[in-house]
């Protein structure tokens, strides 16, 4: 008896794997750009100006920084805009298969909006946008993720060889961006 249970848990199980990965690809890493016309301006909580004038659109040039490559020589690391124990952290999709990448994605833009909220290419247009906004549509079914403290320390934690103490609530006020109520 047990042996048929677990063969159908197994069988059960098989159905669901080609599920989980697409789920996985099913969304495609689009590029900070994608998102900068509609998140430039206040009215739209001016997402992409805070994001360019922070530390996070410049991760993947820290790298190449005097400071960085001292470091990564001291860990045994040959090139840190190249090596995964940093690129993990440092620029969007680093470890994404090719196929979840979008011809207007471009390595190398830092650690960008997808990083927090997920692949774009299914919440990117304007409407989709608006209709998660009122309700109409859940963010979670088009790929959109709402960040939180999970979302942080996936980076910002002691595996980090600059890791300082991480106050979520202190740094989530300097990056934040709220589209403001109408």
């Amino acid at each position: 008896m047990k042996t048929r249970i677990s063969f159908f848990a197994f069988v059960v199980a098989l159905c669901f794997i080609p599920n989980l990965i697409f789920a996985q690809s099913k969304f495609k890493y689009v590029g900070s750009k994608t998102c900068m016309p509609c998140h430039m301006t206040p009215k739209s909580g001016a997402a992409y100006k805070i994001w360019q004038g922070n530390a996070h659109s410049k991760a993947f040039a820290t790298l190449a920084t005097p400071a960085a490559k001292e470091i990564a020589q001291k860990k045994g690391i040959a090139d840190p805009q190249k090596d995964e124990k940093c690129m993990k952290c440092h620029d969007t999709a680093f470890a994404a298969a090719a196929a979840q990448l979008a011809p207007t994605f471009k390595p190398g833009e830092g650690v960008g909006c997808e990083i927090c909220h997920g692949p774009g290419s299914e919440y990117k247009a304007m409407q989709v946008m608006k209709d998660i906004d009122t309700g109409k549509a859940k963010g979670e079914t088009v790929g959109l993720m709402k960040a939180d403290e999970k979302t942080c320390v996936k980076c910002h934690n002691a595996e980090s060889p600059t890791f300082k103490t991480f106050n979520f609530a202190e740094a989530s006020k300097k990056i934040a961006h709220p589209t403001p109520k109408q």
